[in-house]
């Protein structure tokens, strides 16, 4: 599998060629674009074009983007795609770590720049292609993410598969209408769902009485305790477990198990929150952690 890979590749590569992601994204830190070029250009000089420069490239162009140059930060983008796709003619996609991050980066990038200059439809056609194209790889539930950002909002709520889960079967949530519905999109192995939790443990207890109903979506990996590997049925037991340490305020919450929710919903960061107002729609979309202050405004006002 791809994780246990990217050990045994790291493993295999001499310690001169392991340093380009540190260096650049070292200097990327210290806001020194132009250290970073330089090690850009050292590493290409010596070891040509291969998965890991091209990550190195596509932090190249987010750290532009951070900086709002956005001219910059579409070079770079665009340059990374290009020289991914010449890697995909004698590589797929998945076959190491590296090349799937870069080219989700740069994909994600070319759409942000263009919605940060207003071109919402250009935006949503770089996103839309990138799922035509690699809808079957690593990078689809990143491309929805982006695509759930500039337009998830104000739109029927996707709906949830619940055949597999934990504890009580999940109601469609198109029977949940009337409610507003806070979904957590979670994993097993993820120390922000765990600092999440109690966050949403609480909101439950504050509005619960007023019809707030939580669901918390998560999926298999493939991978158990401390990253060993894991058929289906262990990985699941090891979920429950998880689950049943780590959110006690959440036991009575519905938990289906589906890697379709995650594609769907783009939660391709966790936790993802996704709130929906009591017609069904998304009223907030929001990949990563929220503080209890910023998600109780916004699930106070949905609920009343």
């Amino acid at each position: 599998m791809v994780r246990r890979a990217c050990v045994v590749l790291l493993a295999a590569i001499p310690l001169a060629f392991a340093g380009i992601l540190d260096d650049v994204r070292s200097a990327l830190e210290k806001n020194n674009l132009a250290g970073a070029e330089n090690e850009m250009r050292g590493y290409r000089a010596r070891h040509g074009i291969d998965p890991e420069y091209l990550e190195a490239l596509s932090w190249m162009a987010r750290a532009s983007l951070a900086q709002k140059q956005l001219d910059r930060a579409g070079q770079f983008a665009k340059e990374t795609e290009s020289l991914s796709r010449q890697q995909l003619a004698r590589r797929s996609l998945d076959s190491e770590p590296h090349l799937p991050i870069a080219l989700g980066a740069a994909l994600e990038v070319e759409a942000q720049v263009l919605a940060a200059r207003g071109q919402q439809a250009e935006a949503v056609a770089v996103l839309r292609r990138g799922l035509a194209s690699y809808a079957n790889t690593s990078i689809r539930a990143r491309l929805q993410k982006n695509l759930n950002l500039l337009g998830l909002t104000g739109q029927p709520a996707p709906p949830l598969s619940v055949t597999q889960h934990l504890g009580q079967k999940p109601a469609p949530l198109t029977e949940l209408k009337g409610s507003p519905v806070l979904l957590f999109f979670w994993a097993h192995w993820c120390g922000d769902c765990k600092a999440e939790g109690p966050i949403i443990s609480q909101l439950r207890s504050e509005f619960g009485s007023k019809g707030l109903m939580v669901v918390a979506p998560t999926q298999l990996y493939g991978y158990a305790a401390e990253g060993e590997d894991a058929p289906p049925k262990t990985e699941l037991a090891y979920i429950e477990r998880v689950w049943q340490h780590f959110y006690p305020g959440l036991q009575s919450v519905p938990v289906p198990v589906s890697k379709a929710n995650f594609n769907a919903y783009g939660a391709s960061t966790t936790p993802t929150l996704v709130l929906l107002d009591r017609a069904g729609r998304v009223a907030l979309y929001h990949p990563g952690v929220m503080p209890y202050g910023e998600l109780r405004s916004v699930v106070e006002r949905i609920v009343n």
